[in-house]
């Protein structure tokens, strides 16, 4: 049996390419597979991520994964892309908490990074979605077992109608203004996904998404720092894909994105190499 010592002790190395353009902040690619994958599918897409060429210089990639493969990702995958998860307890610690995984045992596996707050969780599936409040408590424990946290934001379509889609965001992310202090938002990032461009193939168009991204950026600035607001990484997720990372990555507030559908596809790679160059 592989003890957790070994565990990532087998992963081959990754390779890097320097990216001469350099900007206020790294870029962030997280990958987000959801429900999709059994074994030797995900074993094929960790040999398609293996044989992918160069990361960027100044390019983070993270991977999401269903909680049953983490052994496959933590021990097979290459080491410059981290693993990470899509949701966690909001249990500081171990307990009767039936079905939860807790951000203490997925940092003790060495998962890196946690998505929080998905709109598919804060609607729900069948079941009672998540609030904004449990969202932003979530966050903090992550945190506070040393996980960097994906916090996902973002509104509906007849909310982007109504000219209301920074007041849906400010109100998603006005609980974790009240949680965080400033040094604990240097492991957060946040993932701006208009519901409307989750999956659907239509996507905020790249002046639209420079749009939000800078209000949300400023917003941050008011309500918690200038350093802050500044420093944040703001995603794009919501049908980003290869053809059209290149437009979207150049705007000066979008530091990455949030990939869905094209993570399960060698197409990731374009996006990880859509960086400006």
């Amino acid at each position: 049996m592989t003890s957790k010592a070994e565990l990532q002790t087998t992963r081959p190395k990754g390779s890097s390419v320097e990216n001469s353009v350099t900007g206020p902040r790294r870029y962030l690619i997280g990958g987000n597979y959801k429900c999709n994958g059994c074994y030797d599918e995900n074993m094929e897409r960790i040999k398609v991520l293996n044989d992918a060429g160069p990361i960027p210089s100044n390019v983070d990639v993270a991977l999401c994964v269903p909680f049953i493969h983490f052994g496959m990702f933590l021990s097979q995958l290459r080491d410059d892309i981290a693993v990470g998860a899509q949701d966690c307890g909001v249990n500081t610690g171990n307990g009767a908490f039936t079905g939860e995984t807790g951000a203490h045992q997925l940092a003790d596996i060495g998962c890196e990074w946690v998505i929080i707050g998905h709109s598919e969780r804060r609607a729900g599936f069948g079941m009672a979605g998540e609030t904004v409040e449990l969202c932003a408590q979530k966050c903090k424990v992550a945190l506070d077992h040393g996980l960097k946290v994906m916090f996902a934001i973002g509104e509906k379509y007849e909310e982007r109608q109504d000219g209301t889609t920074m007041k849906v965001c400010a109100e998603q992310m006005e609980p974790l203004v009240k949680l965080l202090d400033e040094k604990e938002w240097e492991n957060v990032a946040i993932a701006y996904e208009p519901i409307w461009a989750i999956g659907t193939g239509m996507c905020a168009t790249p002046e639209m998404a420079q749009e939000t991204h800078a209000q949300i950026r400023a917003w941050i600035k008011e309500k918690v720092s200038e350093e802050v607001g500044n420093a944040v990484r703001i995603q794009y997720g919501g049908s980003m894909k290869g053809a059209n990372a290149v437009d979207l990555l150049k705007q000066p507030d979008i530091d990455g994105g949030l990939i869905g559908g094209a993570s399960l596809k060698a197409d990731f790679f374009n996006v990880v190499n859509g960086v400006p160059k």
